[in-house]
């Protein structure tokens, strides 16, 4: 277990592949934490050196009062970065790991050289969504809207297996304050001017089943970015890396060769 010990936070990080390797940077959405890469990281190029982190009030991370605000959440990574040497990375981010790396790349593309946005976008939902949200967690916890969750997280076969179960209990088991404290922080976003400034490799991946963020809004914030890609994962809801991860990580690995951050 490896904890770094920033400014202002204690994140919990993890190191695989290659210590060496050209760096991929990997952020986990809302309620989840870095086991969310767990079968796909197998899958990708070798050489490469694979950095996952669970972020503020997420999975071992330390938990601070809610709400967070966007901007806390990017100088978070940021600052994991510093302390980890990295720079010139790939950066991986899903769903509200995916607003984080438009807000990391708008501010420091020095750390940065391309975006994969996965089930993500510029804007997810309204304040108003958002804030009953956080109330109804705040009211009933986390288990109030597990199942509705499940609903737009998982396509319906995937919700009939064993796994399917584990990923429910990851969840629930975070911290309120944390998902309550990242649930302001989306509330609080709004990238699409931001994002539409940006001017390096992007990818944007999006599942045909995904209730959070549907591929449209998906290809809506890919397309802000000139000569972006955009790729659909059919069968899949908001988390493919989980449901189909081998298409995930052929998708993926495609796009880091064409970066020339790993060999074919």
């Amino acid at each position: 277990m490896h904890i770094a010990r920033l400014d202002g936070i204690r994140l919990h990080f993890r190191i695989d592949g290659d210590p060496s390797g050209a760096p991929v940077v990997f952020s986990n959405s809302l309620g989840t934490d870095l086991r969310l890469w767990d079968k796909v990281l197998p899958l990708l190029p070798r050489g490469l050196r694979f950095i996952r982190y669970d972020m503020r009030g997420h999975g071992l991370s330390e938990v601070t009062p809610a709400p967070y605000g966007m901007g806390v959440l990017v100088s978070d990574v940021e600052k994991l970065m510093e302390h980890l040497g990295v720079q010139n990375a790939i950066f991986v981010g899903l769903s509200i790991g995916g607003m984080i790396a438009q807000g990391l790349a708008a501010k420091r593309l020095d750390l940065v050289r391309a975006l994969v946005l996965s089930n993500t976008g510029a804007k997810i939902g309204t304040r108003e969504m958002w804030q009953d949200r956080i109330d109804g967690v705040r009211a009933g916890g986390i288990e109030s809207l597990a199942d509705a969750t499940m609903q737009r997280w998982f396509s319906a076969p995937f919700r009939e297996t064993d796994e399917f179960t584990g990923w429910r209990n990851m969840l629930v088991a975070q911290p309120v304050e944390g998902y309550t404290g990242c649930s302001a922080a989306i509330a609080g976003t709004d990238f699409m001017t931001t994002t539409a400034a940006l001017r390096l490799p992007t990818l944007g991946i999006a599942g045909s089943e995904d209730g959070s963020t549907p591929p449209d809004l998906v290809k809506e914030m890919v397309d802000l970015v000139p000569g972006s890609e955009f790729a659909l994962i059919r069968g899949a809801g908001h988390l493919p890396c989980v449901e189909k991860p081998e298409e995930y990580a052929r998708i993926l690995s495609d796009f880091l060769v064409r970066q020339g951050h790993a060999s074919a």
